[in-house]
């Protein structure tokens, strides 16, 4: 009986795609494998095999596959279920999920290849000088790939030149697979086994007296390996005698050294262990004893400690049972800044169990990672990193720790799938029968009203550890600091106070402004005018260190303008301020004072968090200025003082969250103070000083905060009471936009009613030239959302179906942050 499988291809289409196998390959497929297959005209994929089964498809004929990739399969069954999960949960497609989880080098790409016909003859007078130059370029290499014929003929439209050729049958055009990965390998040397007897050794010696050269890489062999058969890597046998890789290339030749080559990993723990013993207090003995009661119930546990309570520690202890039955552990967190002091803790005490998996590592680290899990090797039991890792390949999952659960940036927001890690994780969980911890010292209010309502247990850390004291809060009202002229720039009297007493007990410092770059406006004194991006609705950011007009949202940039580019006045001023200026400020302030930055701009590099936390926790640097990167969770035992350059901005945003943020930002900042016996301490400068949320901060009472926040939250109809979609229409012509927006809002309306909001314009609405419009979809707890997911679908392919509307695209936002 013909047998077929189901394939999942990283492609933004909805369907799985069904090809037919030999009863070979049947024998030999198993779920999860990569095979390669035929798609379209000319394409090659690599596919994901989803399902096998024996039923032919109903429209189209099944090709066969290509080939076959996988000796064993890349995927469990279990993630096969959990892609299913998030792409019907989150609206988007199966191929969106593989795009997101593999890491590049298991998607193989068909790429065209262009070689010469030899059978055929050329006639070059027949030919353009664009046909000739391709035709003499493939003639003098055996073949040449599309990017490289666009590089010698500098330009982009090749392929109808190709063609023409492709039609005279001077040229093919072939699909070649090839696979990125490369093992990374260490090149050895070892000495013939023919030279081993001491006869031959000497005759060898003799050989080489008229090749001095030669002869010093066999003595430093020898003294090398202390005379015992041993391989010897290549480059310290070159750099103990000092020779050239030319000399050793030659003695290879000769067959008195043999190559070898191993594989080595790219990623990998090379201290010592040291094992520190954890010692838990009675408070965080009494959380612990709780927590593990709650798993034996199968319960997702939320650990609500204040900051430095010490539930790292508590974490700890967990990972170390779940290792101790031989399962895997992951240790999710919101930022990657905050893997690099966490690693070090984690790796003192699992040593070579503890793999890293983010973004800013490179493909073939990515690979080596995902390898290791997959084969639930002893090195790579326990997984820390950023939000992607709930994709690796799990075989026996027994713990999820997810720490400062209350992060915006669990949330991915593009490309699709824009899943919650935070909620994805506790789906994986399940899958697994695996244990979920999430902590925080200021849960979101999604996952406090969840323990409150039993669908999490609640476990509380009330006191820091050690019984250190909670910072003291000081707010500062700047209209009156102006006022009374009390400001030296961005700094009142009180802050500077504050920073001159820190210094002067030689403690560190922390100041907070979540706005990057030196001033968000620059704007003319004369007639008003601000700099705007040509391509997004926003003014462009001053940047002083490169003395540059720039804008977050697309990269534009120009130079610093030295007049208004309006009216030409001379007279121009900047409005606002960012990281850049406090830096350039405090630098003026105090010039002997060593001062660091922590931003986006900062932060680029793959080790650049590192060296920054470093230098701080090595008390290099004494003022460190960032963002909201810093608020999460970095433990620095010498901070006195924190101080926030201005709670305003946080506050005022156009967002149902953004007082909860406000909130959660403010008091994790605050908690990187006195993090030891001494009392630290927080200084607040705002305008507005008597803000309900100020005065939350400065007592750090969280329930009262959550009680206010929830029941407004019920009355406007927002989480955690009722779900949201939200529907991001964006498209370069206005008119079309505003057209598709309504027709989308008015279809869901006849079925939603008063649950639709907008379509509304959001706060920026034009980023690289394409106009966007929001819409909202509220729904009831009531309200099954399954079913309200399946109209939305339905709703949205009747919308792409419609031609006018062709060029516009939505993109569907499931529990936005």
């Amino acid at each position: 009986m013909q047998q077929f499988v189901d394939l999942i291809f990283p492609i933004p289409l909805d369907n799985r795609f069904t090809y037919s196998i030999s009863s070979e390959e049947a024998d030999f497929l198993q779920l999860g494998m990569r095979v390669a297959a035929p798609f379209g005209k000319t394409k090659i994929y690599t596919g994901i095999v989803a399902h096998m089964h024996t039923s032919p498809p109903e429209i189209y004929e099944a090709k066969p596959i290509h080939q076959i990739l996988d000796e064993k399969p890349l995927l469990s069954e279990n993630q096969l279920k959990f892609w299913k999960w998030i792409a019907s949960y989150y609206l988007c497609t199966e191929g969106d999920v593989m795009r997101a989880a593999l890491p590049g080098a298991f998607m193989l790409e068909s790429e065209s290849i262009v070689s010469l016909n030899k059978s055929s003859e050329i006639n070059e007078s027949e030919l353009s000088d664009e046909q000739f130059l391709v035709v003499e370029a493939l003639e003098s290499q055996s073949s040449m790939k599309i990017q490289e014929i666009e590089a010698l003929l500098d330009k982009k439209r090749v392929l109808p030149i190709i063609n023409v050729l492709v039609d005279k049958n001077l040229i093919n055009l072939n699909q070649e697979i090839y696979e990125q990965f490369k093992a990374k390998e260490s090149r050895y040397v070892q000495l013939n086994p023919l030279y081993e007897a001491e006869a031959e050794m000497h005759r060898l010696l003799d050989e080489l007296s008229n090749a001095p050269k030669q002869r010093e890489i066999v003595m430093a062999y020898f003294s090398q390996t202390a005379g015992k058969k041993k391989k010897i890597k290549a480059k310290k046998l070159m750099k103990a005698a000092s020779a050239s890789s030319s000399i050793l290339k030659s003695l290879i030749e000769k067959n008195v050294f043999q190559e070898i080559y191993e594989e080595i990993g790219r990623v990998g723990f090379e201290g010592e262990i040291t094992n520190p013993e954890i010692n838990l207090n009675k408070i965080q003995q009494e959380a612990f004893n709780k927590i593990k009661s709650e798993f034996n119930q199968d319960q997702v546990c939320l650990l609500h400690g204040v900051t430095s309570s010490g539930k790292t520690e508590i974490y700890i202890r967990l990972i170390e049972e779940a290792v101790n039955k031989g399962k895997q552990a992951l240790y999710l967190l919101p930022e990657i800044a905050l893997t690099t002091q966490l690693i070090k803790r984690l790796q003192n005490y699992f040593g070579d169990k503890v793999l890293v998996y983010h973004s800013k590592y490179s493909v073939n680290e990515r690979v080596e990672v995902y390898r290791h899990v997959l084969q639930n090797s002893e090195k790579g039991k326990i997984i820390i990193g950023a939000r992607s890792c709930i994709f690796l390949p799990f075989q026996d999952l027994g713990l999820i720790v997810i720490d400062e659960e209350h992060e915006s940036t669990y949330k991915q927001y593009d490309p699709a799938p824009r899943y919650q890690a935070r909620d994805s994780a506790v789906v994986l969980a399940a899958l697994f029968k695996a244990n979920v911890i999430m902590g925080s010292a200021t849960p979101s209010l999604e996952s406090y009203y969840n323990a409150l309502h039993n669908k999490y247990t609640l476990v509380e850390l009330s006191k820091r550890f050690g019984n250190v004291l909670m910072p003291e809060v000081e707010v500062v009202d700047i209209k009156v600091a102006h006022r009374k002229k009390k400001m030296t720039g961005h700094f009142s009297e009180r802050l500077m106070q504050g920073i001159k007493e820190s210094l002067d007990e030689n403690e560190q410092i922390i100041l907070f402004q979540n706005r990057r770059g030196f001033s968000p406006i620059l704007e003319c004194n004369t007639c008003g005018h601000s700099p705007q991006c040509p391509n997004c609705d926003v003014s462009l950011t001053y940047h002083s260190g490169n003395n540059q007009l720039r804008c977050h949202y697309c990269g534009y940039h120009i130079a610093m303008q030295l007049s208004c580019m309006a009216c030409g006045s001379n007279e121009i001023s900047t409005k606002g301020f960012g990281t850049e200026q406090v830096e350039t400020e405090i630098k003026a302030l105090f010039p002997e004072v060593n001062v660091g930055r922590m931003d986006q701009d900062t932060t680029r590099g793959k080790y650049s968090y590192e060296k920054i936390i470093e230098a701080f926790e090595n008390q290099e640097t004494q003022i460190l200025i960032g963002t909201q990167m810093l608020t999460k969770g970095l433990d620095f035992r010498n901070v006195g003082l924190v101080g926030i350059m201005n709670a305003d901005n946080l506050l005022n945003f156009p967002d149902f969250r953004a007082h909860e943020r406000s909130f959660q930002l403010m008091l994790q900042v605050a908690g990187r103070s006195g993090r030891t016996q001494k009392r630290g301490k927080v200084l607040i400068q705002t305008y507005n000083p008597h803000h309900q949320i100020i005065q939350q901060v400065s007592v750090g009472d969280y329930k009262n905060m959550y009680k206010e926040q929830a029941e407004d939250r019920y009355q406007y109809q927002y989480p955690p009471y009722f779900r949201l979609i939200r529907l991001t229409l964006k498209c370069r012509d206005y008119s079309k936009t505003n057209e598709a927006a309504d027709w989308l809002a008015r279809a869901l309306e006849n079925v939603f009613g008063r649950y639709v909001l907008g379509p509304e314009f959001p706060p920026v609405s034009r980023i690289r030239n394409e106009y966007y419009k929001n819409i909202m979809i509220k729904i009831p707890q009531k309200q099954s959302l399954g079913k309200t997911k399946e109209v939305v679908r339905k709703i949205l392919n009747t919308f792409n179906a419609i031609g006018a509307f062709r060029s516009v695209r939505v993109i569907p936002n499931v529990d936005p942050q």
